[in-house]
């Protein structure tokens, strides 16, 4: 009404005035537009400002439950970029681990060191989650309270894996956090961390998530919850909260070229978390599903070759003797598009599907063989934690003109040693033929083309020359330690 006033009179008073009115009426006219078109910025602005979170009362309700972890281990490991205490050998490249020891002698000799990390409270008789390698190699457990109360603690149990410990205080009537569902988490939502960064005890920082079920090189079968909050050396084990003050999360790693936060955080989701501990508590370790396959993403070339519409699922590179997955009758080439009724979206969804499956259910696969989707009903059985890889390849020449590349028969005891029934060894690629430019290295045992077993050089040159031109068929081949499928696509000149 005020804007609407203003105008108007501005335009009545117009004829009738002197220059110096007109000139001032006319700038408070000016200065009336400017305003109504700041209005929607103002207004935006004041709008995200008021949705922007204040954690101060999840602090304070949740805070209690939140506590530092102190162990003394027995130890040879050393200081690695000027964090004590960490092993090299336990960390993928670029990840970190977060768990800062503090080593009393220097050396590799074994030694006594000290260390901290965090954890938080989920029953009010004292069981307490933090990571497994915060407590891995403790002969003593401290858990220090907000209150300033210490307890010794007992490790009911750690599982590697999943990277969960469970311990145990002598206590009643302690304060405990709420727990969330991190399967109802979703890209954007605001999280908080607490935590002992560096031992500095309640600290609290905030972001962010970023991504949903990451995969990171070490830790196959936890589907990560990637943030942006700042955590650093001392937060392990300690929780992520959402908005809501439910824990949704376990914070467990960073991507990190430094040894610190570089904006790139992982935690172990709380659903995930809660099922292991529940394990723990009840046996004292936790089991996990097993399939029995060895897995890759399909690209585009793959996608076209095994007959799907765009590139997804988890095409099966080689099934272990002996295991569900080949008791099922699943084969190499197959593309499991569906496990136990979840969609599989690429390589890295699998594992952690199937990991959650207690040993002994039966579920349903979808698969896509020869064009078409198959349903293959599969029992799992327990994941084998010494179950180990296929041993390495090396290489001995006939011509495979079209293929570009020189290759090899594999003698009998070398194909036992890879554990393949058959095959031929490329020693020689020509740089600008099919083998190459589909991504085929010297070294590579060939297995089978178009899903046919190669048995010898003649065999692969007798399916090479049936195979048609401009279209790409699968490809298997025995590469270092995996069985790896590709797209080889014969060209016009052969």
């Amino acid at each position: 009404m005020f804007f609407k006033t203003l105008f108007n009179g501005a335009k009545q008073t117009t004829v009738n005035t002197s220059p110096s009115q007109s000139s001032k009426r006319l700038r408070i006219a000016r200065k009336g537009a400017l305003l109504v078109a700041l209005l929607p910025f103002i207004a935006v602005t004041s709008s995200y400002a008021d949705s922007l979170p204040n954690f101060s009362a999840l602090i304070e309700q949740e805070g209690d439950a939140v506590v530092k972890i102190s162990v003394v281990t027995e130890s040879s490991q050393t200081a690695l970029n000027g964090i004590p205490g960490v092993n090299p050998e336990d960390l993928p490249e670029l990840f970190r681990r977060f768990y800062e020891q503090l080593p009393q002698n220097p050396g590799n000799a074994p030694r006594q060191g000290a260390g901290f990390g965090s954890g938080f409270i989920i029953s009010e008789d004292g069981y307490v989650i933090t990571n497994a390698h915060v407590v891995n190699d403790a002969v003593d457990i401290r858990v220090g309270l907000e209150d300033q109360r210490e307890f010794e603690a007992t490790l009911i149990g750690s599982d590697k894996a999943s990277d969960i410990a469970l311990l145990k205080l002598d206590a009643k009537n302690l304060p405990t956090v709420q727990i969330g569902d991190s399967d109802s988490l979703k890209v954007g939502e605001w999280v908080l961390a607490i935590g002992s960064p560096f031992g500095f005890e309640h600290t609290a920082t905030q972001g962010i998530v970023s991504a949903l079920s990451r995969s990171l090189p070490s830790d196959t079968y936890v589907p990560f919850i990637q943030t942006d909050v700042a955590v650093n050396p001392g937060n392990s084990g300690g929780p992520l909260f959402n908005t809501d003050g439910k824990v949704i999360g376990v914070n467990s790693q960073i991507y990190s070229r430094s040894g610190g936060y570089q904006g790139l955080s992982f935690a172990i989701p709380i659903n995930v978390a809660m099922s292991i501990a529940d394990q723990l508590k009840e046996k004292g370790y936790a089991t996990r599903g097993w399939l029995g396959v060895m897995i890759q993403n399909v690209d585009q070339a793959l996608a076209k070759s095994f007959g799907l519409d765009k590139p997804g699922g988890a095409l099966v590179s080689m099934v272990t003797e002996g295991s569900p997955a080949m008791r099922a009758q699943l084969q190499p080439g197959d593309v499991i598009l569906e496990f136990n009724g979840q969609g599989v979206a690429n390589q890295s969804t699998l594992p952690p599907l199937v990991g959650a499956v207690p040993p002994g259910t039966t579920v349903d696969l979808i698969v896509m063989r020869d064009g078409k989707r198959k349903t293959i009903e599969v029992t799992i059985d327990a994941l084998d934690a010494d179950t180990q890889a296929r041993a390495a390849i090396p290489a001995e020449p006939a011509e495979a003109d079209k293929l570009g590349a020189v290759v090899k028969n594999v003698p009998e005891e070398r194909l036992a040693e890879l554990g393949i029934d058959n095959g031929v060894v490329i020693t020689e690629l020509d740089p600008s033929g099919a083998a190459a430019e589909a991504g085929l290295l010297n070294g590579d045992v060939i297995v089978a083309l178009n899903r046919k077993p190669i048995e010898s050089t003649k065999e692969l040159d007798s399916l090479l020359e049936d195979l048609p031109t401009g279209t790409p068929v699968p490809v298997l081949v025995q590469r270092q330690q995996s069985p790896l499928f590709l797209a080889l696509t014969i060209n016009e000149q052969g």
